[in-house]
């Protein structure tokens, strides 16, 4: 989305910059999770008071994983406990937060979204410390109280951390999608189902002729070939340069995944062991090839998600 105006909020000083905008002064990069962290939200709340924005919707959301976005380390539950339940309901693409949740969700604490208020109002939250509003009103207001806070504020023309132009999934998950899975389950006896629900984070299921779900909202579903019952042999065929999902199977029919390595071998051959069935899922371009992929649209077929192809 664009606004007509756009500031970014820092703590670093212009006057420290070069002459390419790089900040060359002495400001930690990281947050002090006390006064200038405070500052920070104080500036979503002002801007947002000052155009009565109340709701936002979390766009485009991730937590901490194999790459992690921030520049801290992720603590415990990514940052939202007491924000969402622990399986991550309610967080996901589309949802409505109130602004007090949203100011929480700037927090560098291992989550991360865009917040977005139709085209009124949007924050998006950079590298190092970098903040980014955008209001269809100048909100004067809230310019002079952040700046008032220490922190400092300039004018810009957009955010770079606008979403990108894709491409995107845009197949639907319909009735032709789910014919198509189910002939797959036909001719494979099982397939492995990939509930991708934000970013870093999926759900796993094994899907049979009677399998039944229930999926989150907007989410991604890629369909990979059923797990492998010969376990030490999946680990065994895993290449030295692996990097991504391994999935396992365990005897009380528990399904899960995990950011996988090949470079800790030692540590997957103790993951692997005692799991009934496993799969190794590449997250490299030329092995990452799902049998069929499709978006859970919202409840007018329409899918607005934003999953990059």
């Amino acid at each position: 989305m664009s606004t007509s105006y756009v500031h970014r909020i820092t703590k670093y000083d212009p006057a420290d910059r070069d002459d390419r905008g790089t900040y060359r002064g002495s400001e930690d990069v990281t947050s002090d999770h006390g006064p200038v962290e405070a500052a920070y939200l104080a500036a979503v709340t002002a801007f947002a008071e000052d155009i009565g924005v109340t709701l936002l919707t979390i766009r485009d959301p991730e937590v901490s994983g194999f790459v992690h976005f921030g520049a801290e380390p992720p603590i415990d539950g990514h940052g939202l406990h007491g924000l969402f339940p622990s399986d991550l309901t309610g967080y996901h693409d589309g949802a409505q937060v109130t602004l007090d949740v949203g100011r929480e969700l700037v927090r560098d604490n291992g989550a991360w979204c865009r917040l977005e208020a139709d085209d009124r109002f949007f924050v998006h939250v950079g590298y190092d410390q970098y903040l980014y509003i955008g209001s269809d009103q100048p909100c004067g207001h809230a310019v002079a109280l952040t700046a008032a806070s220490g922190l400092f504020v300039e004018p810009l023309d957009g955010s770079p951390y606008e979403p990108d132009d894709g491409p995107y999934v845009s197949r639907p998950e319909d009735a032709a999608f789910w014919a198509e899975v189910a002939a797959l389950v036909a001719q494979r006896g099982a397939v492995l189902l990939e509930e991708q629900v934000v970013g870093n984070h999926s759900r796993w299921h094994r899907l049979t002729a009677d399998a039944v779900l229930a999926l989150r909202p907007r989410a991604l579903l890629n369909v990979w070939p059923d797990l492998a019952t010969d376990v030490p042999a999946v680990l065994g065929t895993m290449a030295p340069d692996f990097i991504g999902w391994a999935v396992l199977e365990h005897a009380d029919g528990r399904i899960h995944g995990f950011h996988a390595d090949s470079e800790d071998r030692a540590g997957l051959a103790e993951a692997f062991a005692g799991a009934r069935a496993a799969i190794l899922l590449p997250h490299t371009t030329d092995g990452h090839e799902p049998l069929v992929v499709a978006v859970r649209p919202d409840l007018d077929g329409v899918v607005r998600a934003r999953w990059f192809i």
